[in-house]
């Protein structure tokens, strides 16, 4: 039971047990999602994000044992629905406890009255991310009618590695002057894309000025003052790059532009000296083919996670 714990919303000041508590469900749950407690500070200044509404920690005495975080997206999901991001977890010795079920409810609540305020009468769409293997959050998913809607698959490669095809000097390495169109470029390839939502401007500079974000490793093809193509790049874990956006404007498609971006930012990272391995998450229904452009580079699968959904009738 819950009862002789305590809740509260997440605050700064939290932020370094709820990187321990974080750092704990990565390794017992197999997500290998590490994050430092600078990392989740700058998650609780994320733009539409209110932590004292739309965050959850639950403790035992000093102890964080619990959290749940809500995102409401700025655009509707596939123009249609308002895509609600529901995310959380729970230490291992205290699940069991009926902590889970009220995280959910709570998260699920604001969730409707988030979607009421900003996307009046459009479905709601509650997404829950999944875990790798014997999914611990499967059976509470289930219980609560949310179904698996799609795999997401997370790819590893050693640097340096496997040669890597010649850098093409067409690619450019990315520019603050090149973030707008840089967003124009990821909505058009993303447009129609499943669960994607456009990214606001506001968003959008956001995420290209955290401190993850790696500009020295991404790279972009460009036409002109068009990006036709971009691989962009982040670091969670030393040592570690990540590619967080691929994509391909869909008149550029067919050209080999992604794949030059990808060898040029791997490249990059081999020359730096400061990663031993680069990591993507690839949906494993993409309809582009992304699997085996990763494949193609030498990235090689390495775990699996469900993505599970629930969709609602327009909040009232």
């Amino acid at each position: 039971m819950t009862n002789s714990l305590r809740w509260s919303a997440i605050a700064a000041a939290d932020t370094p047990r709820w990187a321990e508590l974080s750092d704990l469900l990565a390794v017992a749950d197999g997500t290998e999602e590490f994050y430092s407690a600078e990392d989740l500070a700058e998650e609780l200044t994320e733009p539409g994000f209110d932590p004292a509404r739309d965050s959850w920690a639950v403790w035992d005495g000093a102890l964080l044992v619990g959290y749940g975080q809500l995102r409401i997206g700025a655009e509707l999901a596939e123009n249609r629905f308002a895509q609600a991001y529901l995310d959380g977890g729970v230490h291992t010795e205290y699940r069991c406890r009926g902590i889970g079920v009220r995280l959910m409810d709570l998260m699920e609540a604001r969730a409707r009255e988030l979607a009421a305020d900003r996307h009046p009468g459009a479905p709601l769409r509650l997404r829950v991310p999944g875990r790798p293997g014997e999914d611990s959050v499967r059976p509470l998913m289930e219980r609560r009618g949310y179904r698996v809607a799609r795999y997401f698959t997370d790819m590893h490669r050693d640097l340096p590695g496997a040669p890597l095809d010649p850098v093409d000097p067409g690619v450019a390495m990315f520019q603050p002057k090149w973030t707008e169109p840089l967003r124009s470029a990821h909505n058009a390839a993303f447009a129609g894309h499943w669960g994607s939502t456009p990214q606001s401007a506001e968003g959008w500079r956001d995420r290209l000025a955290s401190r993850t974000f790696r500009p020295a490793t991404s790279a972009l093809w460009l036409d002109g003052d068009d990006v036709l193509a971009y691989a962009l790049t982040y670091q969670w874990v030393d040592g570690e790059l990540y590619f967080g956006q691929i994509g391909t404007r869909p008149g550029a498609r067919g050209r080999g532009l992604a794949r030059a971006c990808i060898t040029a930012a791997l490249q990059r990272a081999i020359d730096l000296g400061t990663f031993d391995s680069a990591v993507l998450t690839v949906d494993s229904a993409n309809p582009t083919g992304a699997g085996a452009l990763y494949e193609s580079v030498g990235f090689t699968p390495v775990r699996s996670a469900a993505t599970y959904l629930r969709d609602e009738a327009p909040p009232a």
